[in-house]
């Protein structure tokens, strides 16, 4: 029987977003109903609202969750009732070119749940990012759940679901920084820290961290940059250049996803170095670069969607390297709020005064 709950929905463009009751069915073949415990305040959700993503609202927020299953569908093997499960929106199809090649993290056809969550006036909602986790309780496909440690806190490990992989991947798995290489940052937000953090990690020697916002540079500083740049005040290409002997650092992550930024990394990086853009653009943006220093400078430049990671790898190693105490995902919350809250952490987003408000239940 179809379950009616409490939701958030972002109603139409820049619409203050208000708490609903949502009705969600029962899970269909290949689909699981999850209880959400946890779910963070993410930028994307923001761009959701703002109709940076598409106009297909109304918008079901929310996808940077962990809960436990309450039921599955037929077919399901995954997982089952009970499980501790983090939601990803990259549950892989395995059928694919990107799959049959032996590359899922790049799978080209991802699931999400068939049916549609709904108001109670049947209007449908479209969950953000296949997810739709300011929720009690959302449908996923099952494949979007991966089962981790359930001793690890909820609002810590739903942060593996968007924004902490998205920055540790950049940095590990996307622009596959090596020991003692030299890594620059630039945007300090949740995604650019999480950057920092899969750096040293990997083995970095020299992390240089970028921002406008001093706070958030004593933040980046604390999660493991060696050195700050405060790009307001110093150019910070001439920054960076200059912190790696004059020649830019080997990777270049650009958290922030703008033009300006983008061309601040492609200049910072070493000859044949890369770059790895992570910030997401809104779709009115463009990219001016003279041709000739993309072909002179050599190396690469990367775009990295979810830090291409693949959650079932991935999602459980960086849970066991946080109960072993090897990275501390818990300095990413900022603050826990309630479902009412998400408007104001929207604000406090806004002004740089958070890295992570989350949502617990």
């Amino acid at each position: 029987m179809a379950q009616q709950v409490q939701g958030v929905i972002a109603p139409g463009k820049n619409e203050p977003v208000r708490v609903e009751t949502i009705v969600v069915p029962d899970p269909g073949p290949g689909e699981a109903v999850v209880t959400v415990q946890a779910c963070g305040v993410c930028h994307t959700d923001l761009h959701y609202k703002q109709g940076g993503i598409n106009d297909e609202f109304p918008f079901l927020l929310g996808h940077e969750a962990a809960g436990v299953v309450e039921s599955v569908g037929d077919g399901v093997t995954e997982v089952a009732p009970g499980d501790f499960v983090i939601l990803n929106w990259r549950a892989v199809c395995g059928n694919c070119r990107a799959c049959l090649r032996g590359r899922p993290q790049y799978c080209f056809d991802t699931h999400n749940a068939r049916q549609k969550m709904t108001l109670t006036d049947g209007t449908e909602l479209s969950p953000a990012l296949g997810i739709g986790a300011f929720a009690e309780k959302t449908l996923v496909a099952a494949g979007q759940c991966t089962k981790v440690d359930p001793a690890v806190a909820p609002a810590v490990a739903g942060l593996l679901g968007c924004g902490v992989m998205a920055g540790i991947g950049a940095a590990i798995n996307t622009g596959q920084v090596g020991r003692g290489d030299s890594v620059a940052v630039i945007g300090c937000g949740g995604v650019g820290d999480a950057a920092v953090v899969g750096a040293r990690l990997a083995g970095a020697a020299r992390i240089i961290a970028v921002d406008i916002d001093d706070r958030k540079l004593e933040t980046a500083k604390s999660m493991g940059a060696t050195h700050t740049v405060n790009s307001r005040t110093t150019d910070p290409v001439e920054a960076i250049r200059e912190l790696t002997g004059g020649f830019g650092a080997d990777v270049v992550i650009e958290a922030v996803g703008r033009p300006e930024t983008y061309r601040q990394a492609f200049y910072a990086r070493d000859l044949a170095g890369t770059v790895v853009l992570v910030g997401v653009p809104t779709p009115e943006m463009k990219l001016e670069l003279p041709l000739l220093d993309v072909f002179g400078r050599g190396g690469a430049l990367k775009s990295s969607w979810y830090g291409d990671c693949l959650p079932s790898r991935d999602f459980p190693m960086l849970v066991d390297l946080h109960q072993q105490g090897r990275i501390d995902l818990a300095a990413f919350v900022t603050e826990t709020i309630g479902l009412g809250d998400v408007e104001a952490a929207f604000d406090r987003m806004h002004q740089g005064d958070v890295l992570r408000s989350v949502v617990v239940f």
